[in-house]
């Protein structure tokens, strides 16, 4: 069984003992390519820049939340202190944290499809959380995230800093009624 992983920037492949240097070396490209394969596959259009992660926002909404969301902005910008996004509902603004460019496309999507959710429920009530679970993939994404913001010890959860409770809880991305300050 040969497999392959990412540590870092290295990747580290795992062949038997008993194969050629020849085979070794075969194989270790092999699967430097399907990992390779598979994290393009991953990745987000959006992580490319503004533009690109506003069309995905317009998909996103078109999809998930009958595009009834239709956002003025949406731009990567530096990380945050307190949360992975932020959206202003009376502009259309919304803001994802650069710490988000590296992750799986399909987190990044579910932030965006939260923040957009937004510019139609200001709150997270249940006609918020009923539009952000339209997105299939939203309770691994805020899996994915809580883990994310756990191992970096970042502490991102809540809505200005506050824990959220069982009943109101969104751990992981906020709305905020204006612009994040540094």
């Amino acid at each position: 069984m040969v497999s392959a992983r990412r540590e870092g920037d290295t990747v580290i492949v795992f062949i038997p003992g008993w194969m050629s240097d020849s085979e070794e070396r075969r194989w270790v490209d092999e699967m430097v390519r399907r990992l390779e394969r598979s994290e393009a596959r991953r990745r987000s259009p959006a992580r490319k820049g503004d533009e690109e992660l506003k069309r995905r926002s317009v998909e996103l909404s078109r999809r998930y939340l009958d595009g009834r969301a239709v956002p003025t902005t949406v731009r990567w910008v530096p990380p945050m202190r307190t949360r992975w996004a932020s959206c202003t509902p009376v502009d259309g603004t919304i803001r994802i944290s650069e710490r988000l460019r590296d992750v799986p496309g399909w987190v990044v999507d579910y932030v965006l499809v939260h923040e957009l959710a937004h510019l139609l429920e200001s709150g997270h009530d249940e006609a918020f959380w009923a539009w952000v679970h339209r997105y299939p993939r939203a309770e691994r994404a805020i899996g994915y995230l809580e883990g994310l913001s756990a191992a970096a010890g970042l502490g991102l959860v809540g809505v200005d800093d506050e824990r959220p409770t069982d009943d109101d809880a969104d751990p992981v991305v906020g709305a905020e009624p204006a612009a994040e300050t540094a």
